[in-house]
Order: C-alpha cells, then sequence, then structure tokens
C-alpha cells in the first residue's frame, strides 16, 4: 500500500458542471481530495448536490470545468481509452436490464479493454472472470439472465464486471440504491472486503450515513459550497456532522453516529432495567417523546423484570400497577398517556 503523500487519485481545485450549446452550468467548485490505494471512500451529501457529477468527473465521462484530477500523478486526459479502461471502471446508478445475457457473459464484458477486435477471450481471460465471480459469490448464478436475478444479485454481478476488467479504482454510483437493508450492507461490506483484501481503491456515493461510518475509510461530504474529507471518527469528533445536520427537526448524536429527531419532551419516564431489554426499552419510550430521568421517583416508572426466562414490563403510575409481556403492549399505554398530556396543553 502507499504511504506518506503517495496519492493514487489527486482532485485539485475543480469546478464540475454541465455543457450545454457552449453554455457552462457549473455545479461545485474548488473541490481538492485525495485517495490512497486501498482506500474505500464514502461520497455523501444532499440530492442535487453534484454527487454523480463528481463521480462522473473522476471516472472522464464527464468533462470538468477548472481545475485538475491526476492518476498516479499523471493528468487523465493524458491517458489514452485503452489505459483509462485498465485504470478506472465504473458502475452506474442505472439498473441494467438486457434480455438473453446471462450473469457470466456481463461479467465478461469487463475483459473487454484487454481482448482483440473479436473480442476472444484467453484461458487467462476466463480465469479471471471465474475468480471475479467467486468473489463476490454468485457462482450459482453465473449462468443465469440478468433480468432473472434480483437487484442485489445484479448489483453484485457488475461489481465481479469491475474486477474482471481489473482496474486500479472503481467508482460505483448509488450502489445501494435499489436495494433492502441486508442486500444494502453486504454490497457496502463486500466492498469494504475488496479494498482490503485486494488493495481496490474504491469510491461509492450513498444515503445511508450510518453505512458509511461503520465501514468506510474516509468521507466526502458535500454540503452547500463546501466539501469536508476526512475519516468518519475525525468528521463525528470535529463537529463536522453535528454542524452540518443541526437544525430544528434533526441533529446528530456524536454517541451513536446517527442522525436524530429532535422531539418536544411530554414528561419524564423512570426505566429499570439491564441489558439489551433496558436499551430497547429506552428507545422505544423516547419514541413517544418521554425523556429518561434518573430519578426513582418518578411519577411514571417502568420496571423490566425476568420471570420463568420471560421478560415482563410492569408500568408504575400515581401508585398504579400494570404489568405487560411485551414493548408493544407498554407502549400503547404510554401513547395513551401521551394523548392525553397533548389535550391538556
Amino acid at each position: 500500500m502507499n504511504s506518506g503523500n503517495d496519492f493514487i487519485l489527486t482532485i485539485s481545485e475543480l469546478e464540475i458542471g454541465y455543457f450545454n450549446q457552449k453554455k457552462i452550468s457549473s455545479v461545485f467548485k474548488n473541490i481538492s481530495l485525495s485517495v490512497r490505494e486501498g482506500e474505500l471512500i464514502a461520497l455523501i451529501g444532499r440530492n442535487g448536490v453534484g454527487k454523480s457529477t463528481l463521480l462522473k468527473t473522476i471516472a472522464r465521462i464527464n468533462r470538468f470545468v477548472n481545475g485538475e484530477i491526476q492518476i498516479n500523478n499523471r493528468p487523465i486526459n493524458q491517458y489514452t481509452l485503452k489505459e483509462w479502461a485498465k485504470k478506472i471502471s465504473f458502475v452506474s446508478t442505472d439498473p441494467v436490464y438486457i434480455s438473453n445475457l446471462t450473469v457470466r457473459e456481463l461479467v465478461s464484458l469487463g475483459r473487454h479493454p484487454y481482448t482483440n477486435w473479436m473480442f476472444s477471450l484467453s484461458e487467462k481471460d476466463r480465469n479471471i472472470i471465474n475468480k471475479s465471480i467467486n468473489t463476490v459469490r454468485i457462482n450459482d448464478l453465473e449462468f443465469k439472465n440478468i433480468d432473472e436475478i434480483s437487484d442485489g444479485e445484479r448489483q453484485r454481478a457488475l461489481i465481479a464486471r469491475t474486477l474482471a476488467q481489473n482496474t486500479d479504482i472503481i467508482i460505483l454510483d448509488e450502489p445501494t440504491a435499489y436495494l433492502d437493508l441486508p442486500n444494502r450492507f453486504e454490497i457496502i461490506y463486500l466492498l469494504h472486503e475488496l479494498s482490503k483484501n485486494k488493495q481496490k481503491t474504491i469510491i461509492f456515493s450513498s444515503h445511508d450515513l450510518n453505512l458509511a461510518i461503520s465501514l468506510a475509510d474516509k468521507i466526502w461530504l458535500m454540503e452547500g459550497a463546501s466539501i469536508f474529507e476526512g475519516a468518519p471518527e475525525d468528521l463525528v469528533l470535529n463537529g463536522t456532522f453535528e454542524h452540518i445536520f443541526d437544525n430544528s427537526l434533526i441533529n446528530f448524536d456524536k454517541i451513536t453516529g446517527q442522525i436524530k429527531l429532535i422531539r418536544e419532551s411530554i414528561d419524564e419516564i423512570y426505566v429499570s432495567g439491564s441489558g439489551n431489554a433496558y436499551i430497547w426499552t429506552k428507545k422505544a419510550v423516547e419514541r413517544l417523546n418521554f425523556n429518561i430521568s434518573k430519578n426513582s421517583n418518578s411519577l411514571i416508572k417502568v420496571y423490566i423484570t425476568e420471570k420463568q426466562k420471560k421478560l415482563i414490563w410492569e408500568l408504575e403510575i400515581n401508585g398504579k400497577k400494570f404489568v405487560y409481556n411485551n414493548i408493544y403492549e407498554l407502549n400503547l399505554h404510554l401513547n395513551q398517556i401521551k394523548i392525553f398530556k397533548n389535550e391538556q396543553c
């Protein structure tokens, strides 16, 4: 792996935008960023801020207005198309639906920069294709048509295609856009594994801040006219996330690393318990806008106990006690209290 100031990708004073009939529409200015070999970079920002434009500009799909992008200390416009196809691969956010194309055939397209004009695959090409399919764990899908597999499986196939292309840098625009939660995590974890085990430099855009904080080496955060760069933990500690997401509706929790709705408290509640039951009970009552109190003399109290290996929730209000077998039933009662207090306001 490179060390010191030896970057595989450097972006200096970049301005990105669109060129329409000799008119330039600027999208974002003053972008200066850097990436080392084997890093996983998450690009975060609001819709329309210019994430896709930036990624496509780095991939040389879009022209840039001003500034410079260098790969291995060489400006990107100095690479021939064939050299470039061996240097960077790009996975678009647009879903791929092509009839009668198998997963293996899709992955094989990644070898195009290395073959002759007839696209004749050598034994080496076939071995690389096999290895790429194995790496993303889609061996059982390789002879299925890509319009017969799920979105998550299709995304894995596209990543396998980029592995077959064998580029130093992989760029993905919203790779988890159409996926459910388990598949979103699996895809980003796969990218994390590729960056560490295969020393691939991977840049992906996402709206999932929690996943980015959990798995990315570095975050690029586009906000307003500024772009912030740093390890997720550094952006937490220096207050960047807290500042960006702090408004009348939401704020950033520096302890959990999550964005939370700002709730107006209606009352205090004392919760007694331990372990996961306490943690999730606390989350549940906070969702109803109750503040957790450390005062055991609070008018509303919840005691979590275990009887015969079953959890029991005991709610005490002004001396009256109610027993529930789950948090759902507890919250039904607490919600009635919430409604009553709101009506009194």
